[in-house]
């Protein structure tokens, strides 16, 4: 369940990115958008399963966006898509705030 979350939550982040700086959206902006944020989470999740880490731990949920963060930032760069210093941090909070609080949130209605 928590990769399907985290996909979701990472297409939300390119949304709401292609609306706010071209007030359109198109699915092929969509996923220049996405899909190196949707990799990174990817290979994020892919070590998490080679390690049997539990998916819904705040850890990681941590990884799960260091690994979309960071491997979005070097797919985008390599892509020759922007990675100027406000985009990255805004990533860095947007990113962090749908990947880790929503496992924050489950962890304290236990």
């Amino acid at each position: 369940m928590w990769l399907v979350v985290d996909l979701l939550l990472i297409g939300v982040f390119a949304v709401i990115g292609r609306l706010s700086h071209y007030g359109t959206l198109t699915v092929g902006g969509w996923w220049a958008t996405a899909w190196p944020f949707l990799v990174g989470a990817l290979l994020a999740w892919a070590v998490l399963t080679a390690t049997r880490r539990a998916p819904a731990a705040i850890g990681s949920g941590v990884a799960v966006w260091l690994g979309a963060l960071v491997g979005g930032m070097v797919l985008r760069q390599a892509s020759g898509q922007g990675t100027a210093t406000a985009f990255v941090v805004v990533a860095t909070l947007v990113l962090g705030a749908l990947l880790v609080l929503p496992r924050v949130g489950a962890r304290v209605r236990r």
